[in-house]
């Protein structure tokens, strides 16, 4: 009784959520900010297309849906680097460990998203020679996830944000939450439930906002502090459901579907495949729709849709493995999306 209930109320909570955002709103599009809590830094993931809501395990699981941190056995690190957008010379790079502790699994993460150096010029010196500066955009993520019964699955996530150039700064806190329900005796149908980046609004203030004049008549300058507007979190709801359709002892295959509810930009809908061989080698497809992302004249997005990647698993002892994953994304422009991860579960 206790389960059903849970269960009715996690999707009736989604469903009265996603309903209006899915109606859409136009004229909010491209008006948020903090677009890098958009952008899915993790290498296993992102060769699914981002549809491993109900799936997805392990310290990834602090930026799809929160409740996966309740999977690990014991403690699992992570890395992991990626070239987004090659071409841009935009990096990320993330860091995150998950550690069982009394009932529930406590995790943190952190990403940072480096843009190289970018020429400083002023209205004098259009062209630059004074030097450059380095944007720096990061997320630190404080997580907790328990098992409320063998088929319910919970968590919450604290975000730490933060965005700033050399003059200039903003800082910010959202808030992600997610289920995980596995259906069934075996356990092969899972859905998945997820509400990210959900906070009160950011602005940008510092030195860089600042303005020195001398007025007419006066005889010393004055400097006057400009505020900078308010804007949103890009929050988002990410329903998933997934289902192990070959379950062998030397091989397994799972699909998965995703639909994306966003406040701030286009609905998405995203789905992929994964096939496990003995769980050592496993390869992975995807694609990410959304209204107009074949059409260059009208999509707002880079990504064009297709994604892969493959995984290779080493045992170790105690039950553990090192894991090395890959995944490509297509865009256009810009030459693609290349991420690289290492974990290590013990």
């Amino acid at each position: 009784m206790q389960r059903i209930l849970f269960t009715s109320i996690a999707l009736t909570l989604a469903v009265a959520i996603a309903a209006p955002a899915h109606a859409g709103n136009p004229d909010r599009s491209g008006s948020a900010g903090a677009g890098q809590l958009l952008i899915l830094p993790w290498a296993l993931s992102s060769g699914v297309a981002g549809a491993n809501t109900a799936l997805v395990t392990g310290v990834e699981s602090s930026f799809s849906n929160v409740a996966g941190l309740a999977f690990v056995n014991r403690t699992e690190l992570a890395v992991c680097n990626q070239q987004y957008l090659v071409g841009t010379d935009i990096q990320l790079n993330s860091f995150g460990f998950v550690q069982a502790v009394g009932g529930g699994h406590l995790g943190v993460s952190v990403t940072s998203m480096t843009f190289g150096d970018i020429e400083i010029t002023t209205e004098d010196l259009p062209e630059g020679g004074i030097g450059a500066y380095r944007p720096t955009f990061s997320n630190i993520g404080l997580s907790y996830a328990k098992a409320f019964s063998n088929s319910i699955y919970g968590g919450l996530t604290v975000r730490m944000i933060s965005e700033s150039i050399s003059n200039v700064r903003a800082n910010g806190v959202a808030f992600d939450a997610g289920i995980r329900y596995l259906a069934g005796d075996d356990g092969r149908l899972k859905f998945g439930i997820s509400l990210r980046n959900v906070g009160a609004p950011m602005r940008y203030a510092g030195d860089g906002l600042t303005l020195t004049a001398t007025p007419q008549g006066a005889s010393e300058g004055l400097t006057i502090m400009q505020r900078s507007e308010r804007f949103e979190l890009p929050s988002l709801v990410n329903i998933g459901f997934g289902y192990e359709m070959m379950r062998r002892e030397s091989m397994s295959l799972t699909g998965m579907a995703q639909f994306t509810s966003n406040s701030f930009t286009r609905d998405q809908f995203s789905g992929g495949m994964e096939l496990s061989f003995r769980d050592r080698f496993i390869v992975r497809a995807g694609y990410l729709y959304e209204d107009g992302i074949g059409d260059a004249e009208v999509t707002r997005t880079a990504i064009t849709g297709p994604s892969a990647g493959f995984t290779v698993k080493l045992p170790t002892s105690d039950d553990g493995h090192i894991g090395l994953h890959y995944a490509y994304r297509t865009t256009n422009p810009f030459d693609g999306i290349h991420s690289i991860g290492l974990n290590i579960s013990m």
